[in-house]
């Protein structure tokens, strides 16, 4: 799966993934001329919604674009997932949503994975705002698309895992 050249790049065809929008595939690598300045740029597609994103390769690492996990990460999102002895802050909705959103900004499937299992215990607990509704969902399919990606599988059969740890529907 590693489909890098030199300088960290991705080579067009290569799966990657964008923060807070998922797994997408390199289309094409462009040079335009921005303001003056020549600048070369990823064309990637994300797959979840056919939505086209370009990437400076300059700022590609800092952004926070990403190989998809390898098979051997997936047990360790689905242990963040099973773990129910957390304690969720009890601070206002919009302040714990805000959080999650920089978790979810972050790129990392784990902290994904964070904000889907603390969304899912808090429903337990009380009803989660429109937003929060939202972002679970958001959260989730984050997460069936890169582990379906990762392992090869289908996404159903990735949703019905993920749906078999929390009584949520």
């Amino acid at each position: 799966m590693k489909g890098r050249t030199g300088g960290n790049m991705f080579k067009i065809g290569d799966l990657a993934v964008y923060p807070a929008q998922g797994v997408g595939i390199i289309e094409a690598i462009e040079d335009r001329e921005i303001l003056g300045s020549k600048q070369v740029f990823y064309v990637m597609k994300i797959l979840g919604n056919n939505m086209r994103i370009m990437i400076p390769l300059s700022s590609a690492k800092q952004v926070g674009l990403r190989e998809v996990i390898s098979e051997k990460e997936i047990p360790k999102i689905y242990d963040i997932l099973k773990e129910k002895d957390v304690i969720i802050d009890k601070q206002t909705w919009n302040k714990r949503y805000r959080d999650y959103l920089e978790k979810i900004k972050t790129g990392s499937v784990f902290e994904v994975a964070r904000v889907l299992r603390d969304l899912c215990i808090l429903k337990n607990d009380k009803d989660l705002s429109f937003g929060e509704r939202k972002m679970m969902d958001t959260a989730k399919n984050l997460l069936i698309k890169e582990i379906s990606v990762a392992c090869r599988a289908e996404e159903t059969k990735i949703e019905e895992d993920i749906n078999a740890l929390f009584p949520i529907h």
